[in-house]
């Protein structure tokens, strides 16, 4: 369903503009109310929760940091994580839902305007409450408060030596780039930049969730950071449509419909990861009973129930809506009922997540710290077939994978249900990419990945070389641009934000065969023999930075020289197949220098793991040296025949270019050519002949 047009212009003059709505009194309707009532509905839920599950008076430290650290704290993570809704909510309404203006394309519109401006003040309260919980959370781990000695000294440590303090550090000050970025913003990009600084703070949180060293740490924290996103993008989005509804005006019913194709995916999202995290924290059925278990089953309880409001509002509100979309009443009635129901569900949240579970969250130590290291049972020793037998699920790439996969077979179901041709090994190609995924991450290579040298370069090699051409192969974002629906309102849909990113100059740097071949090869180095490989191997944060950025930068290797998604025009193909063979000395080079090194990278992590010979550590090193330089050059010679390959289609497809042109014009370019020819001939022959000079 095509959208619906507007016209709206953005404030000629937004200071004035903001100076006028300052000077009016607010009108406080009953649905403004029942909003602000969520604030402290969400505060006394924590702590009734708290006091439910015996927060309070169990699980305490060896000293008591205080009723204000014990009662503030949860009061400020609820704040914050409310704030947090709002500001991310309002955002996405401006950057992905709410109408623009169409005659300065990427200039705020009137009602993405507002949001932005509403944004910017519940970044202000986000960023307060963010600040308090790091300065609350420090006290309550060193027990040192304001106003006692080493209290500075004591947080400076909890900062930028202690992994929570560092993550909560970080979580802030990205709140406060949005705080800026909102505050100042003019246009759209710099919108959606704030936009994606703000989903980036949530991340860190999720490591308060769970402990470093026990079990299934990397499922506890990313099924949380999961959870978090969708939350946060299914609350606030919700709550922003509310709070803008009379600004959006008629195209109330096209934005609420946008929102729930995205409220769809933030339910999905969270109900899986709940799934994923309660398992993580209950041990039997029986726990269920117990006060944490009461609080999940009623968290799954509201869940469902908003799931099924969301289905009805899809099924009969919605196409209402669309109709006569200045009729909202009904809407807003079961919105705001929702939004209630959320504010509990998140209060419940804040306090499960300040309460101790069934199932100890304490680091593993003695026999079972190696354990607690890796996350999951030590596996038998390696070999071949082990290697495709051996599975730790990690879930949140399952899901990723999964849904990548689904998503692709939904955009070729719709190519061929409309009569369009799309190739049939391009889907193959992706979801080959998307089971390599899989493998890469749960498999073989992911589990031993972390024990042996040898096989973590397996894993290495598969991320840049196997998984990313796999996946340039199937074309996403060609099959996306012809899929997805072209907006006219001024407003910028997932088609519209991929052609501005592909036209865009960050690509164009990067698209350059020169760059894209100093990051693919040059971060070899960096990564190995900085401190980078030994923290991706202790910490998950930085694990999850290695899967991602080699991921990333064997994508955009692979599409620079064989990719069919549209972007800046590529060099010649000499010049492609210079800039490959370089790359591919140098990747064997890399590897030749690991087979004859004496250095033993990430020592410490293997000493950690209770392999103490270094002589078979160094021999395991040189294995892995040879696996990067012989599993290699395949993967690079079939790129360079990919390359071959296309120079030749495009030679062809110019000569049948120039064909039919010659068939148009009766070969006029050829004879023009003959008759120049035959003019200089005759020039020639009719100027006087020279005597040489003597």
């Amino acid at each position: 369903m095509s959208d619906t047009p507007t016209t709206e212009a953005a404030p000629e003059s937004p200071a004035e503009d903001v100076n006028r709505e300052q000077i009016r009194l607010p009108h406080v309707d009953v649905t403004t109310l029942v909003l602000a009532l969520c604030v402290p509905l969400t505060v006394a839920m924590t702590l009734l929760a708290m006091v439910f599950t015996g927060a309070f008076t169990t699980g305490r430290a060896l000293f008591d940091p205080g009723d204000l650290v014990t009662y503030g704290l949860p009061i400020a993570r609820a704040v914050h994580d409310l704030a947090a809704a709002a500001t991310i909510g309002l955002l996405l309404l401006a950057v992905f839902i709410a109408p623009g203006q169409t005659k300065d394309l990427g200039a705020l519109g009137r009602s993405q305007w507002r949001s932005v401006r509403w944004a910017a003040w519940a970044a202000a309260v986000w960023l307060a409450s963010a600040s308090t919980v790091v300065v609350l959370t420090g006290v309550e781990i060193s027990g040192v408060g304001p106003g006692q000695p080493g209290f500075i000294d004591t947080m400076k440590i909890f900062l930028f030596s202690v992994e929570l303090g560092q993550s909560l550090l970080f979580s802030t000050l990205c709140v406060l780039i949005v705080l800026v970025v909102a505050a100042f913003a003019r246009r759209l990009t710099p919108v959606a930049f704030a936009f994606g600084i703000g989903l980036f703070a949530l991340l860190p949180l999720a490591l308060s969730g769970h402990a470093a060293g026990s079990f299934e740490h990397a499922n506890a924290v990313n099924s949380l950071a999961l959870h978090l996103v969708g939350v946060t993008l299914w609350v606030g989005g919700l709550l922003a449509l509310i709070l803008l509804r009379g600004t959006i005006g008629r195209g109330f019913g096209t934005s609420v419909a946008r929102y729930s194709t995205l409220a769809g995916w933030a339910f999905a999202a969270v109900a899986a990861s709940g799934i994923v995290n309660s398992s993580l924290r209950l041990s039997t059925p029986a726990d269920l009973f117990q006060p944490y278990g009461v609080l999940i089953i009623a968290k799954s309880t509201i869940l469902v129930v908003l799931g099924l409001a969301g289905f009805m509002q899809r099924r009969r509100i919605i196409p209402a809506l669309l109709k006569a979309p200045t009729e909202r009443r009904l809407f807003i009635r079961f919105a705001v009922a929702e939004v209630v129901f959320m504010a509990v569900a998140i209060g419940i949240s804040v306090g499960l997540s300040k309460s101790a579970p069934p199932v100890s969250q304490e680091p593993l130590s003695g026999d079972l710290r190696r354990e607690g290291l890796l996350g999951f049972p030590y596996p038998p020793a390696v070999d071949f077939a082990r290697m495709f037998t051996e599975f730790h699920w990690d879930w949140s790439w399952v899901m990723v994978a999964a849904s990548l996969a689904g998503l692709y077979s939904w955009a070729y179901a719709r190519m061929r249900q409309r009569g369009d041709r799309w190739p049939v090994y391009r889907l193959v190609a992706w979801l080959l990419g998307c089971l390599a995924l899989v493998w890469v991450t749960s498999g073989g290579a992911a589990v031993y990945g972390e024990i042996h040298f040898s096989t973590h370069m397996v894993q290495h090699m598969a991320l840049m070389m196997v998984v990313p051409p796999l996946l340039v192969l199937g074309g996403p974002v060609l099959l996306a641009l012809r899929v997805l629906p072209t907006r006219h309102d001024g407003s910028r849909g997932i088609r519209e934000w991929l052609l501005l990113f592909t036209h865009s100059r960050f690509l164009r740097l990067l698209s350059r065969p020169a760059v894209a071949g100093v990051i693919f090869a040059g971060s070899l180095i960096v990564f190995y023999y900085s401190p980078a490989f030994q923290s991706a191997l202790f910490s998950h944060p930085w694990h999850i930075f290695m899967i991602v950025h080699f991921l990333l930068s064997g994508y955009l290797f692979t599409w620079v020289f064989i990719g069919i998604d549209p972007g800046p025009t590529r060099p010649p193909y000499p010049i492609l197949l210079i800039v490959l063979l370089a790359t591919m000395a140098f990747h064997a080079f890399f590897g030749v220098a690991l087979m004859e090194s004496s250095d033993i990278l990430a020592l410490d992590w293997w000493h950690a793991l209770g392999q103490s010979d270094d002589t078979v550590l160094l021999a395991d090193q040189h294995i892995g040296g040879g696996i990067v330089w012989g599993a290699s050059e395949l993967p690079m010679v079939l790129i360079a025949l990919g390359v071959v390959y296309q120079w030749i289609r495009s030679d062809e497809r110019t000569a049948k270019r120039l064909d039919r042109q010659a068939d148009r014009d009766g070969d006029a370019d050829l004879n023009a050519y003959n008759d120049r020819l035959q003019r200089m001939e005759r020039t020639d022959n009719q100027s006087p002949a020279r005597t040489p000079n003597t």
